[in-house]
């Protein structure tokens, strides 16, 4: 089965600094993986390369097959690329149901595509808070209204960048609810996030992270069976 997305030898950086040296990655259609490591190690500046947001100096991303670095971000968001973007950067002075309208697209013509309803049944406590402005929201909401902003545009591919950094532990385990229910509708899914004892049971592939490189990837009962990474790499 080729890959929905697949990320080879990628190497890119900001000015004269080189961040990645040979990323690789593979994601196939359905599937839920996570992009590991600590602070500073290459992750967010994969996910700007995905992006378009940061131009490779070498190596290929393709999506479905065609080639994309090197092309522009709305042309890639258009492609079927969503993010939850680390800081959520949602529009406070808009309302909940504005900020998900702004964002509703169907390019794909997707038979089951995300609706405001749907949005709403995933995340009932933004049907509450419906009318209120974006900046009124707790971070937890925003966070919510993030992932059902990012849903409306109907992606095949999400990508949580720090999914659940700052939250607190009950809202957090309502994010992982969210997700686990999008992977059980066979949304494919990258998520970035500290938390490798709720990712080995939501994901099924692991890339780990260091200086730019691949330290280690693999399934998730390899990376549940052996803790030593988590400490040598992720730092928990």
């Amino acid at each position: 089965m080729s890959a929905l997305l697949e990320v080879q030898n990628l190497e890119a950086g900001y000015g004269t600094s080189q961040v990645l040296f040979g990323m690789s990655l593979a994601i196939n259609a359905g599937e839920v993986a996570t992009l590991l490591g600590r602070n500073g190690m290459g992750k967010t500046t994969t996910v700007k390369s995905l992006l378009g947001l940061v131009k490779p100096r070498a190596g290929s991303i393709r999506f479905r097959g065609d080639r994309i670095d090197g092309i522009s971000p709305d042309r890639i968001a258009r492609l079927g690329i969503a993010v939850v973007p680390e800081g959520r950067q949602i529009f406070p002075n808009l309302s909940v149901e504005e900020n998900l309208k702004a964002f509703a697209a169907n390019r794909r013509a997707a038979a089951n595509a995300w609706t405001l309803d749907r949005v709403y049944a995933l995340f009932p406590r933004l049907l509450q808070r419906r009318g209120n402005m974006g900046g009124q929201l707790s971070g937890g909401e925003q966070q919510m209204l993030a992932i059902g902003r990012a849903l409306m545009t109907n992606p095949e591919l999400l990508i949580l960048d720090e999914a659940t950094e700052g939250l607190a532990p009950l809202v957090r385990e309502e994010i992982w609810r969210c997700l686990d229910t999008l992977r059980g509708q066979g949304q494919t899914i990258l998520v970035i996030d500290k938390y490798v004892k709720r990712l080995v049971k939501l994901a099924g592939t692991h890339t780990i992270v260091e200086r730019g490189r691949v330290a280690w990837a693999g399934p998730s009962h390899q990376l549940a069976a052996d803790p030593s990474l988590w400490h040598r790499y992720i730092g928990v």
